[in-house]
Parts: structure tokens; sequence; C-alpha cells
């Protein structure tokens, strides 16, 4: 074959070469693409694989870990929690509609191909600076097909986070999370185990669409990347929402030995995963194969990445049974091949043999890249920053500026595209709490949801920034009153071939394992996107944590918004002036440096049971953690949520103010109380050893924070509100 052709389809020489000697002799032209989709980083995680296994996957709590299509969680009452995020990024970048509607339909499938039914979805979205008018285009497309695809599914939208940076100016990233209800004794898996069972491919008919959409996933963006426009999936939600009430009947009629989604490399991967966990074969005649399009070859044919499509490994003799369920939904269940013995994916059209590889070949002999990564010169450089250097600033200023900034403003604009309200189960909607929360039907329990991830922390420190972003899900969900149960990730780098970036990922990755090991929140799922990367620039390390929790009780929910009047305000947690890596420090000193803040991994501990007794004996009215413009930001998004202002006097010394206003160093929420319940607060908050600092009253309609020597804000509450509140309309406009 010549080398053009195999390294357009992403493989190495020396991977080439492997290829041969597996097979004794020249791979054809489908084989060739089928180990090369199932070799890109995409599928194979050939560079990732050695550190995931830093991760906790186990727990009392997990049922399912890493290894099937999502990671499931026991919630009790004989109930769990399927849930996991993914990427698609690179196909949002060149078509941002479809991409972002495509990567909603194939995490869904990933949640019903387990057996549940899904309850939610969340993203995490990061674009780069919005006064750019085709970043405001891929932003536009980017929700309107989020939102596009999961109204028309009923599935609500019920979270996320969106941020803004240059280095995700011609990279944007677009991670989807999918979270499903399912009774554990109706949990399914992908694989089989008898020789000789039949296989079934249903849903929707096969296309020419993203045919080596996982090798287009697993290279940098270039100014030849939209010319891979064929390579972005089509979807249709409303084949979808068939597929979903089909395949879910088969699995209350016990139909299904075997389920997976058809995602990245189409029928290729999904054969492929499912018999290789037993070690077993298959044969598939493509000529079965329902199809749109005229013409299709073998090689278009496993490869094709169309959507709305499903793998089923039927119990004995239930091939027809499930044929007529399908017919009913109108969808197609076909039978093209089935499963064998000898360990080897043999591909006919007819009675032609086309294509054969061993199974294993391509699901464990993909290679894997250990490499060395090396500390960035940046890294210590931007660490030594001192902050004492900074000029003045008037805090006022300082915190209109922050409301101001995309990052922190509401995200309003986007969210009420979506319809978070569908199933009637949303407790805690978009924007008032730190995470959603869903009630359980037919239980008083409820679940929070929650996706975060402050990018530049990690850059500037990937250790702690990892770190930092497994602690701020934690907290998140204890704000709302929820006990942290799990986490899925999807770890956005850039190219890890170069050595700054790998060292990047080691330590990212190193920081989230130390903090989900203390933390008791185990990896159940993920994601790995590399390569992102446009004009050989990398995006901000970007590894996004998604969370669940648990609450007992919904009805002991917390919110962020102040409640009354006469309130009292408190900080739990230490005063702290690290400013380093702060939206403070990048809005209004245009400096991004500074040693990041380091979560103390006992403490998190202690603030979570605090913030769980507290909510559970219902002695706090509201709660925020202290993250992104800091404690100022903090104090304010909860005065304009509950439209009552404040009175504060700032702790610390004249000299610190600043620091203490804009400090986004973890461990710290803001939370108010009833006064009555002030002397109970700080004797539990003792009890758990955490520092307890009364700030100040709720009330009024101005933000006033001062000391007792001079007046640092006097804002206007409307101001703030209409500051923090239109940004993003403004510049959607």
């Amino acid at each position: 074959m010549k080398e053009l052709t195999y390294r357009q389809m992403g493989l190495l020489d020396e991977e080439y070469q492997q290829i041969k000697t597996i097979l004794g002799r020249e791979p054809n032209y489908l084989e060739t693409g089928m180990f090369a989709v199932m070799w890109s980083e995409h599928c194979g995680y050939k560079n990732s694989r050695p550190l995931l296994k830093n991760f906790p996957t186990e727990g009392p709590q997990v049922i399912q870990g890493p290894g099937e299509n999502a990671g499931v969680v026991d919630i009790g009452d004989n109930q769990a929690l399927v849930f996991k995020i993914e990427s698609h990024n690179h196909p949002c970048a060149i078509e941002p509609y479809q991409g972002a509607a495509t990567g909603v339909g194939g995490i869904v499938r990933d949640i019903f191909t387990m057996g549940a039914r899904p309850i939610a979805l969340l993203n995490s979205l990061r674009f780069g600076d919005l006064q750019d008018p085709r970043v405001r285009q891929l932003f536009r497309g980017v929700v309107a097909g989020i939102a596009g695809y999961g109204n028309c599914l009923g599935i609500p939208t019920v979270g996320g986070e969106v941020y803004f940076h240059s280095s995700y100016q011609e990279n944007p990233l677009v991670n989807a999370m999918c979270v499903g209800l399912v009774n554990q004794d109706e949990i399914a898996l992908a694989v089989v185990e008898e020789v000789g069972s039949p296989i079934m491919l249903v849903g929707a008919k096969t296309g020419r669409d993203g045919i080596h959409g996982a090798t287009f996933a697993s290279e940098e963006l270039s100014e030849s990347s939209a010319e891979k426009r064929p390579s972005v999936q089509v979807g249709d939600p409303f084949m979808e929402k068939l597929l979903i009430e089909a395949c879910l009947e088969l699995i209350q009629e016990d139909l299904v030995a075997g389920m997976q989604d058809l995602g990245a490399a189409g029928l290729t991967s999904s054969i492929a995963e499912t018999a290789s966990k037993k070690g077993l074969g298959v044969m598939v005649d493509v000529s079965k194969v329902p199809r749109r399009e005229e013409g299709m070859t073998p090689y278009e044919i496993m490869l094709s990445e169309s959507q709305e499509r499903m793998l089923i490994v039927p119990r004995s003799g239930k091939e027809d049974r499930i044929a007529e369920i399908f017919d009913k939904w109108g969808l197609d269940a076909v039978v093209i091949g089935k499963v064998t013995g000898d360990g080897l994916f043999k591909v006919y059209e007819g009675e032609v043999l086309v294509g054969e590889v061993p199974v294993a070949a391509l699901t464990e002999g993909c290679p894997v890249y250990v490499r060395q990564g090396i500390e960035p010169p940046y890294y210590k450089e931007l660490q030594a920053y001192d902050i004492n250097t900074l000029p003045g600033y008037d805090p006022q200023e300082a915190l209109l500026k922050l409301l101001a900034s995309p990052n922190i403003a509401s995200k309003k604009w986007v969210y009420r595209q979506y319809d978070y309200q569908v199933m009637t189960n949303t407790a805690i909607v978009p924007g008032d709490g730190d995470a959603a929360v869903l009630r359980i039907k037919d239980t008083i329990k409820g679940v929070a949801l929650t996706t975060d991830c402050n990018s530049r922390m990690v850059y500037l420190d990937p250790y702690r920034g990892g770190k930092l972003a497994v602690c701020e899900a934690a907290r998140n969900l204890a704000c709302c009153g929820a006990r942290p149960l799990a986490l899925t990730n999807c770890l956005n780098f850039g190219n890890p071939e170069k050595p700054y970036i790998y060292w990047q990922m080691q330590n990212a990755i190193r920081g989230m394992a130390d903090a989900a090991r203390a933390l008791n929140t185990p990896v159940v799922s993920g994601n790995v996107s590399l390569y992102n990367e446009s004009k050989s620039v990398g995006v901000l390390p970007t590894p996004v944590v998604g969370m669940v929790g648990l609450l007992q009780d919904i009805s002991q929910r917390c919110t962020m918004s102040f409640k009354d009047e006469g309130d009292i305000i408190v900080l739990l947690g230490r005063v702290r002036t690290e400013l380093g890596g702060s939206e403070y420090l990048a809005v209004c000193h245009g400096i991004e440096a500074g040693e990041v803040p380091d979560p103390d991994l006992q403490e998190e501990i202690q603030l979570i049971e605090l913030l769980l007794e507290l909510c559970r004996r219902r002695l706090i009215k509201s709660a925020h953690d202290i993250s992104e413009g800091g404690l100022a930001v903090t104090l304010a998004e909860s005065a304009i949520k509950g439209r009552l202002g404040f009175t504060v006097d700032l702790p610390g010394t004249s000299d610190q103010a600043a620091q203490i206003l804009f400090s986004e160093a973890p461990t710290r929420v803001a939370v108010s109380l009833a006064a009555k319940n002030l002397d109970t607060v700080k004797s539990i908050a003792s009890q758990y050893q955490l520092p307890l600092t009364v700030l100040g009253r709720v009330g009024g309609r101005r933000l006033v924070i001062g000391r007792s020597d001079h007046m640092l804000i006097d804002l206007d509450l409307e101001q703030a509100a209409h500051t923090w509140g239109e940004v993003l309309a403004c510049i959607m406009k």
C-alpha cells in the first residue's frame, strides 16, 4: 500500500509495519482503515492509557467502573445512576451545530445502552475571544446544537459551564455529559459470551457521514480541516428518541445479552470492543447492513459513524421479537453477522471475504506510548510572579469589571435556550445553585450534578489545578446538600507528543487522582481528547470533571441566593489572600501568573461534611462556594440571585483588601443563616475544626463592603445585577 494512504489514515510508519507483522502480509485498504480508527488516540488511548491507571476506580458505591459504555453508582433502593462525559471538539470547530448535536446524541446512547433512562444533560464549553465574529458564530452554533438535540429528545439540560480564553480561538472544546437512572437488576453490559450468537444492527440506516471521524479527532486542526466537513456526522434527535424507547423496551423484556452504541469508528469499534472482552471472534456481512446511500463500499460501511445506531447481541432465539419491537418504532433491526470462537474479525460482502484481522489486535494490540514529560520553562517563571508588585486598583471598579467578565457573568443567554424543566424533575435549575439538583420520582431522594474545571489554574500548575477541579466539583455538590459519590472526566489537552504537553497531562491526572482518592469520589468513566491544537498552539489544559452526588432528602437542598433581611453572612473556611491564577489578575491587570492556591484535602473533607450537616439540619439558607472572582463575586452573585443587598465588614488588614476580596483560594464557602442559628453553626464548625468568620448581614438594596476605617465597595444592587446579567446577551445580539 502506498505510504501516503496509511499516513493519511493517521498511522505512523512503525505502526503500519507492526500491522504487517501481526497479519503476516500487507493489509488491504479496508483492514488498514480498521486498524487506523482503532489505533487512533480517540479509540485506542495510546498516549494516555498508562496515565489513566493512576485514577482510583473502586468504592462501595461503584457498581461499574471504567471499561463499559458508562460508569454506574449505587443510590440505594435498587436504583443506580449511569453517567459519562465525552468530547466532540474537532467536529464543533468545523460544523458547530451538527458537531454539538451529535455530541449530545452520542453521549445519550452511551447511557441508554446500559439500560438506563437518560434524565439529565450537562456540558462544559470553551471558546476564544467573543469579540471575534467567528467565535460568536461557533458559540451560537454549538449552543443551538446542544439545545436542538436535547430539547427534541425531551431530556433536560440542567447544568454546565462556559469559559472564554484566547487559547480556544481556533479549537473550541465541547464536552457533553449525560446522566441516567436505572434499576440495578436491569443494567445492560456490552459483552457477548456465546459462540454462535447473532449480531444485530438496529436503528437508523448507514450513510457516508462521519467516516474516519475518530482519526479526525486524533490530529491537530489546520487550515485544511474544513475540507473534512464530511467527517462530521449529522444527527436526527427524533430518530434517537425512537431508538431510546425501543432499546429500553428490549431491556425490560430481557431480550438482550449485550448492547453497544455505535460511536467513534462505527461498526468496527462497536463489534471489536464487544467481542474482545471475552476473546471471541465475529463474522459480519456488510451486504446486510441497511444503507441510505447507493454504492457504499465495505470500507465505508465499516467505518461510517452515522448516528442513531446500536449493536445488539440478542438472547438465544429472540431475534424475531427484537425485530418486531423495532418495526413498531419504525426502525431497522437486522442480523448482520454472528459471534465466532476463533478470535478473528471477518468482514464479508455476500460470499466474498473482504477483510480479516484478529480482534485482539484491534483492541489490546493498540500500541501504547509512554512518553517523557518535561517541565515547560513558563512554569517556574509564572509561579515566581510577585503579587506584591501589583499596582493599586479600585475595588468597586474591579468588582464591576469581574461581574462583566464573560467567564463570570450570567450564562442565562445559554441556558434559556435549553428546556431544563422537561420531565418536571429539576429542583435546582441552572443559575440558582452551585450544582443542578433533580428529584427521583416516587422517593424523597435527589441527585446533584455538576461540571467543573478552571483551566487557567491547570495551566499555571497542572498538579494543583487538577486537585482544584475535583475539589470544586465536590464542594459545589455539598453546597446544594448532596454527598459527592463519583466522577467522570474529559481530559482535553494539546499534542501529547510534545514533552511540555505530556508533562501537563501527567501532573493534572496525578492531582485529580489524589483528590478523587481523598474525597472518596472514584473515577467511573471518562474520555480523553488530545491534539486540541491549531497552528501548533495548544489549548489550555482542560481536564473537566463531571460529578454526581446524592441527597437522601431533597427537601434539604440549598441554593446560592440570599433569602431574608437580617440574615447573618458567614465565611466557612480560612480567610485567604492568594491571587495566583485569579480572574482578578487576568481581567484587571492583564496578568495570568502567580502561585496557584493549594487545596488542603483534609480541610476539603471537613468542609464537605460540615456543609452536609448544616443542610441536613436546615441551619443555613444559602451556600455559594468561593471560586472565580473570589469572595466579592460570590457575595454579589448571592445578592443578585436573592434580590437582596448586604453589608459586610471585611476581615484582615487594609493592605490585604484586594487579596481577600478577589482571591480564588479553595475550601471556602459563603453561607447565610438566621441570626438565631449562629451559635449552633459556630459550634458545629468548631467540631469540624474549620474556621468561621462572621462577615455581615443580608439586607437593603446595596452591596456594601468596608472596614472600620474606610469604604471599599458601595454599589447599587440593580447596577450590579444589570452588569452581571446582560453581558452575554449584549455581545451575542
